[in-house]
């Protein structure tokens, strides 16, 4: 869902290029995320069996095995065995994700992300501004408890409260504790702080963090040059740390943070299309250029025996 600040950082870019160019990766990913959760939905609700399994584990029409490489680790610090199957369904995982983009999984398939965005829009359409500083590094630490955990149980802790896999339990028996759990996250993003959840909470995220800096799929600020320090791509971004470097800066214009989700937000927003999704290695595109200002209007000021002057109107 869109809130104020992003419905106020989209205003100049449905201005300048229309309704479509303006929520175009928007639309895409709330696509994808429904898809994604819909092809394991349509086994439990109609009978076809197109996916088997949850995101942690399963297989694409009994063929081809898709593990999540994060699951598999903490499968190794509980020192569980591993099957052929999962380690090459993690292989393929990793592979896809050093291709898309390692957090492009939180931002086009994680059914949670919808719940968190929910809360951003009910949070700012509301104006609560209660924002309690959460350091983002705190999911790093949250990803090593898990592993830990692991280790000191012998069992994948992590799934026990996983919020991505109680979502479709809840989905698929209708009622559970897990919906409670969901709803926590939800307050927590409405109530706590800003985006608290996915950007400062979440092991996966921070997992797929680390894999997302190799990543192929960037999104760059190339035409950074035509920037109008609008602050459009600051207001919409989820990670707005990430931009600075890319778009501020002498260097590369890519994104290369693995903080970045690959969402594509900062592209809907540019009203002068200074970002786009793009490749690790893509440069500057030189022939861009700032719009022209509109010239200050001129009043002129008169002072006794002297010719009138025309002053600038600050």
């Amino acid at each position: 869902m869109i809130g104020r600040l992003d419905l106020d950082a989209r205003r100049q870019s449905v201005a300048a290029r229309g309704w479509w160019r303006s929520h175009k990766w928007w639309l895409l990913r709330r696509s994808s995320q429904i898809a994604a959760m819909a092809v394991f939905m349509l086994g439990p609700w109609a009978g076809i069996w197109l996916v088997r399994g949850n995101f942690a584990s399963s297989d694409i029409l009994g063929v081809l095995p898709l593990s999540d490489p994060y699951i598999l680790l903490q499968s190794l610090a509980a020192g569980h065995g591993l099957a052929v199957t999962a380690l090459i369904g993690a292989a393929l995982i990793v592979a896809l994700y050093l291709i898309v983009g390692g957090r492009a999984y939180c931002s086009w398939v994680c059914p949670v992300n919808v719940v968190t965005d929910s809360a951003h829009w009910l949070r700012e359409k509301t104006g609560l501004t209660r924002d309690r500083k959460l350091d983002r590094r705190t999911r790093l630490v949250i990803l090593a408890a898990t592993l830990m955990a692991a280790v000191l149980t012998g069992r994948i802790a992590w799934e026990l409260v996983n919020p991505v896999s109680m979502m479709q339990r809840g989905l698929i028996t209708g009622v559970g504790l897990g919906w409670g759990l969901v709803l926590a996250v939800f307050l927590l993003d409405l109530f706590v702080a800003r985006r608290a959840w996915c950007s400062h909470l979440c092991p996966v995220g921070a997992f797929y963090g680390q894999i997302g800096r190799f990543s192929l799929t960037r999104v760059a600020a190339t035409r950074r040059a035509a920037c109008t320090d609008c602050a459009a791509c600051f207001n919409i971004c989820p990670e707005p740390h990430v931009i600075v470097p890319a778009l501020k800066g002498e260097g590369s214009p890519v994104i290369r943070s693995g903080d970045c989700l690959n969402c594509g937000a900062c592209i809907d927003s540019c009203p002068v299309d200074v970002f786009r999704m793009t490749h690790h290695f893509a440069g500057v595109d030189e022939t861009a250029t700032a719009p022209a200002k509109p010239p200050r209007e001129r009043r002129v000021r008169v002072t006794p025996g002297t010719a009138p002057a025309a002053d600038p109107v600050p």
